[in-house]
């Protein structure tokens, strides 16, 4: 990857429904070479879809919550439990960690009422779970813009 392809995904990072002709401006290619590019990094792998940043509030979903959840650490159980996280569309990111906790979610719902219910009938009855924290964010500082693309 040269420094045209970091460019290249800085410039779609920042505006993914660039036309190529303002992306092989913006980044010094004519049209042709551009899209040949852009074709290459999605091949690869580099550039994995394009999507449309939504506001949480027009879609009922501006009550966020981090969630740390303790699973029983066995093979099985963690299996059972991020098989079922796929199954909740409320919850928008997992991660397994090292260490304790041992999986964060960001959830996002509508309010807090939307909340303890998700908590009550869905988070304390997966399979495994021996513990569930949860913390409400109050404001967003930083919002995510995408990767660094250093030179």
């Amino acid at each position: 990857m040269d420094a045209i392809d970091r460019d290249i995904l800085r410039e779609l990072q920042a505006d993914g429904r660039l036309s190529n002709q303002e992306l092989a401006q913006r980044v010094g290619l004519t049209p042709s070479p551009c899209m040949r590019r852009v074709r290459q990094l999605e091949q690869d792998g580099v550039i994995q879809g394009y999507r449309a940043v939504i506001d949480p509030e027009a879609v009922e979903r501006g009550f966020e919550v981090l969630v740390s959840v303790e699973v029983r650490r066995d093979r099985a159980a963690v299996e059972a439990f991020e098989a079922a996280l796929q199954d909740i569309p409320d919850v928008i990111e997992a991660y397994r960690l090292f260490g304790s906790p041992g999986c964060l979610l960001r959830i996002a719902v509508a309010d807090l009422r939307a909340y303890e219910r998700l908590w009550i009938e869905k988070l304390t009855a997966l399979t495994g779970i021996t513990e569930v924290n949860s913390q409400i964010i109050m404001k967003r500082i930083k919002e995510p813009t995408g990767l660094p693309v250093n030179r």
